[in-house]
């Protein structure tokens, strides 16, 4: 079945480009250029994943990023400005699943943007076989049909990518995993780590569960010089 990808970009050329491009290798292109668009593209198109320009000409891309987080856990991966390290950890912070970096090789976006739904496909099936629609450890809870967080019995919503990183975490509580490992869970293991963006998902984690629960934001720990672990209390 087709995928349907949103393009949200002010460059007229750049969007055929894409267009061109993506519907080549089978995908089904819908390009907007401003937040009104996005979010009725939302609601009549219903894309299985956005490519978002953070420089619009006149709107910020990362405001439309927090407009689509009030209502859809969509993966979307940013386009940003070579250098522009603020625009990227801010747009990793409000739910973006990945970034890529102006100007760049459409065939590495392609390859991003299927990691990213490989895994969503990948995760899926195995859910759908299992008599067990939730995970727990402590009071953290995880709906992996709604792919919902609930802390104290209050529902955190959450991007792709805090989702994949949290459901590793649950599974395996005391359970060390190194940057690399949770890379690799939340992109896919075609996708090489090459940064350190893990540990702004991970703080963005922490954030959304202090907001509810501030002692528990401590139950992920920093594990020094490795990486990260869930700790289950007695």
């Amino acid at each position: 079945m087709e995928k349907k990808v949103l393009i949200v970009d002010d460059d007229t050329k750049l969007q055929l480009l894409l267009v061109k491009y993506l519907e080549s290798y089978g995908f089904q292109a819908v390009q907007v250029a401003d937040s009104e668009s996005v979010m009725k593209s939302l609601r009549v198109d219903a894309p299985d994943i956005i490519i978002l320009d953070i420089m619009l000409g006149r709107e910020n891309g990362l405001d439309i990023l927090k407009e689509i987080r009030k209502q859809s856990a969509i993966p979307v991966i940013m386009l940003t400005a070579k250098g522009e390290e603020t625009d990227r950890i801010v747009g990793l912070e409000l739910g973006a699943d990945d970034y890529l970096p102006k100007p760049f090789n459409p065939r590495e976006l392609l390859a991003r943007m299927n990691s990213v739904l490989r895994r969503s496909n990948a995760e899926a099936a195995p859910e759908e076989e299992s008599d067990q629609p939730h995970l727990s450890s402590g009071e953290f809870k995880l709906n992996t049909d709604k792919r919902v967080l609930f802390v104290k019995n209050r529902e955190i919503t959450l991007s792709s990518t805090e989702y994949h990183i949290i459901q590793a975490l649950i599974r395996s509580p005391n359970r060390v995993f190194s940057r690399d490992e949770l890379m690799n869970i939340a992109r896919g293991k075609d996708f090489m780590a090459f940064d350190r963006s893990i540990d702004v998902h991970i703080s963005n984690l922490r954030t959304k569960i202090s907001k509810i629960a501030p002692d528990l934001k401590k139950n992920i720990k920093t594990v020094w010089g490795i990486g990260y672990m869930l700790e289950e209390e007695d």
